[in-house]
């Protein structure tokens, strides 16, 4: 698993973060007559520490920075306090029998680093990997279900979290993920004077595998695997492979590298969801913006002003202006850059704004990065961009040949109309779950406790 940092905006890797994980079988026996019988569990008792006696399975990794290409690059090696290279994962929140104080053991796994190749005095950091109750809020069902709600709930600011209310929607509250968590030093991922970074994660497997029909004992018998290491899984922007690239290339996409982006081009500035809504709405949603540079700005390139790289290529990743500050958690804008240029009254009152730290500037978690993507494809960043392309909308930096009028006159007549709020329908669209109510801890790794395996009775 891997953490890429572009730090020079020509969507190339300058820094890599590569997790390896490996499971240590300990085989811990029971006597059982005369017999010392291994036990099927992966516990024997009640577990409170680090690699705890009575964990029968221990999950270790570690972390190298890699500096230049993934693959060519000089790697070296995180180190925690003592100087060791390996980290201990917890165990999974199996349950209150098991392990009664879930906070207190994962705590013990949060490991403070140090992160080679940095600059003196900004090389600390802390790593978390583990178990966290999920945090991203989407009402999957209704969504992927041809959107089976109706326009009027999902146009009406007051309904944004009716889902939520209601209790049927795939929430993920309810689920558990496992997190790889790093806390980094900006001054460790920038270089010279540029300020943005760019930022997508990746899985690989080794090209070939052989599954062994004879295992030996223990636990990596099963299978041999050997060749390359071969991309499998790629995230930037949320939502990317799974609502913009089509059905034929979503592999595809996920083996590519946005150096390679453009030839993904069309899905981003041809989207085909504004349609699909509109079919499934029975109302037309679809701006009139063809095509779409208002999309392809904020997905590939990053947004003037906010984190463009002085010289942008395009490509799809999630970009970060450090230079713009961080903002309170009270007081962050749900929906990111877009909502708190409208809660301002526009971009000439931009000197106003409090929350520019938001998705597409980076994603925090209360970010509701779903309602900010429905707002970006029907229209809403057209709508507060303006006739003097404010946002510098109208072009895409790096693809000149690519020219649109995004301005609120793009906007369908439903998605122009004013809501109960006075903005425009295309600023209230929402998935009726409201991110905001998910909870959080202060701090890191900010994720929450995940559920236990089983309740207390």
């Amino acid at each position: 698993y891997e953490i890429h940092i572009d730090n020079n905006g020509d969507v190339k890797e300058d820094i890599t973060f590569q997790f390896r994980f490996k499971n240590n079988l300990k085989g811990i026996p029971l006597t059982i007559g005369s017999a010392s019988v291994p036990i099927p569990l992966v516990q024997v008792g009640a577990v409170s520490n680090l690699n705890d006696a009575n964990l029968n399975v221990n999950e270790t990794y570690e972390v190298k920075v890699v500096r230049g290409d993934r693959r060519k690059g000089a790697v070296s090696s995180v180190t925690k306090t003592g100087g060791s290279a390996t980290f201990e994962k917890p165990v999974d929140n199996i349950g209150t029998k098991t392990i009664p104080d879930y906070p207190a053991y994962a705590a013990k796994h949060i490991h403070t680093v140090t992160i080679p190749g940095c600059p003196a005095g900004k090389d600390q950091g802390k790593v978390f990997v583990g178990q966290r109750q999920e945090g991203f809020a989407v009402n999957l069902g209704p969504v992927f279900d041809l959107v089976n709600a109706p326009a009027a709930v999902l146009l009406d600011p007051a309904n944004k979290d009716a889902a939520g209310n209601s209790g049927r929607h795939i929430i993920q509250r309810a689920n558990n993920i496992t997190t790889m968590a790093l806390e980094v030093h900006k001054d460790c991922l920038t270089a010279g004077s540029e300020t943005v970074i760019g930022g997508w994660t990746t899985a690989s497997l080794r090209q070939a595998r052989l599954i062994n029909g004879a295992p030996a004992s223990g636990n990596s018998n099963a299978e041999k695997a050997g060749g390359a290491w071969t991309q499998v899984s790629r995230l930037g922007n949320p939502l990317v492979n799974e609502l913009v690239i089509g059905l034929p290339d979503k592999d595809k996409f996920n083996a590519s590298q946005p150096k390679d982006d453009t030839q993904f081009l069309t899905y981003v500035s041809n989207p085909t969801l504004p349609a699909l809504l509109s079919v499934v709405l029975g109302a037309d949603v679809a701006p009139k913006n063809l095509p779409r540079t208002d999309l392809l700005t904020t997905f590939l390139t990053g947004i003037t002003g906010v984190n463009k790289p002085a010289t942008p290529a395009p490509g799809e990743m999630l970009r970060l202006n450090t230079a713009i500050a961080p903002v309170q958690f009270a007081d962050q804008n749900r929906l990111g850059v877009a909502g708190e240029v409208l809660r301002v009254g526009g971009t000439a009152n931009l000197a106003m704004a409090k929350d520019l730290a938001g998705f597409p500037n980076g994603r925090r978690p209360k970010d509701d990065v779903t309602d900010i993507a429905l707002v970006a494809m029907v229209g809403g960043l057209c709508a507060i961009n303006g006739s003097n392309d404010a946002l510098k909308l109208n072009s895409v930096p790096g693809v000149p040949s690519l020219t649109s009028k995004c301005d609120a006159t793009a906007l369908s007549a439903l998605m122009a109309q004013p809501g109960p709020n006075g903005l425009p329908n295309a600023a209230n669209i929402h998935d009726a779950v409201d991110q905001a109510t998910v909870p959080f801890l202060a701090t890191f790794p900010y994720l929450n406790t995940p559920n236990a395996g089983s309740a207390t009775y």
